[in-house]
């Protein structure tokens, strides 16, 4: 499929209700039912119907229950996929999972591979294997979630013929305002290295354990270069990707050709 001219992807920065999933998805539907044919794609933060907690077995829906129902009805409601983590099991295996919902309903999923040992994450998910990239009108977008932020490796972009494996990667997260400066600092790196949009949507608030986030949700080109920010209040910003800026600037500074090739095992 041939790309589209342009990509317009709503960026939701929200504070979220402490392990109350039936908050959390009525205030997102308020949120959401605004971009009702305004968008593309809409990003929601990591684990968006509890916030970034371990009690894993208390929070964990099975696919297809009450979240990613309410997410399928939203996509098909707005026009535009949406994209959020959510905890979800298989069995008696838990993982941080970020669902791409269809307005048709047919959905994806990337399961977080770096689980943030510092939390504890890594003794209660499972860590995900693969990394999947999602077509959307064309463009092809890459999925990583918080602490893979940290792992340029894992988001390498790889070119064929040319081409590149993907022309935009997003973050959702939880994270938190303390290490807020490696988010700001990351998140164009990733931009430069993979000349590729890059976009991170945060949290704001205080959770359960005490942790204050302060938003920074952002994008930039595939030059570094910001071209979206939320500061650190809650904040929906609707973003318009040009596809011609993309492939014009990979055609004129070509530093893909000089990469080193590796494969992760």
């Amino acid at each position: 499929m041939e790309k589209s001219p342009e990509l317009r992807i709503a960026l939701v920065q929200t504070d979220l209700h402490w392990q109350n999933k039936t908050a959390n998805l009525a205030m997102l539907e308020e949120k959401i039912w605004d971009l009702q044919g305004k968008c593309d794609l809409i990003i929601l933060p990591e684990m968006f119907p509890s916030g970034f907690t371990m009690e894993a077995e208390k929070m964990a829906e099975p696919m297809n229950l009450h979240i990613h129902k309410w997410m399928k009805q939203l996509a098909a409601q707005t026009g535009a996929v949406l994209t959020g983590s959510a905890i979800i099991n298989e069995g008696s295996r838990f993982f941080n999972r970020l669902l791409w919902v269809n307005p048709d309903g047919y959905t994806e999923h990337y399961d977080k591979r770096h689980l943030f040992r510092m939390a504890n994450e890594h003794e209660t998910y499972s860590m995900g294997k693969k990394l999947p990239i999602f077509p959307l009108k064309g463009w092809h977008i890459c999925p990583q979630v918080c602490y893979d932020l940290r792992f340029p490796v894992w988001s390498r972009n790889g070119w064929e013929d040319g081409i590149a494996g993907y022309d935009v990667l997003f973050y959702v997260a939880s994270w938190p305002a303390a290490r807020i400066s490696a988010w700001d600092a990351l998140l164009p790196a990733r931009a430069i290295e993979n000349l590729a949009y890059s976009i991170g949507v945060n949290r704001t608030g205080v959770d359960g354990n005490g942790i204050t986030y302060n938003g920074h949700s952002c994008a930039f080109d595939f030059k570094g270069e910001k071209i979206a920010d939320l500061g650190e209040k809650e904040s929906i910003t609707i973003l318009t990707l040009s596809a011609q800026n993309l492939e014009e600037y990979r055609i004129k500074f070509p530093a893909w050709k000089d990469a080193d090739s590796f494969l992760i095992q």
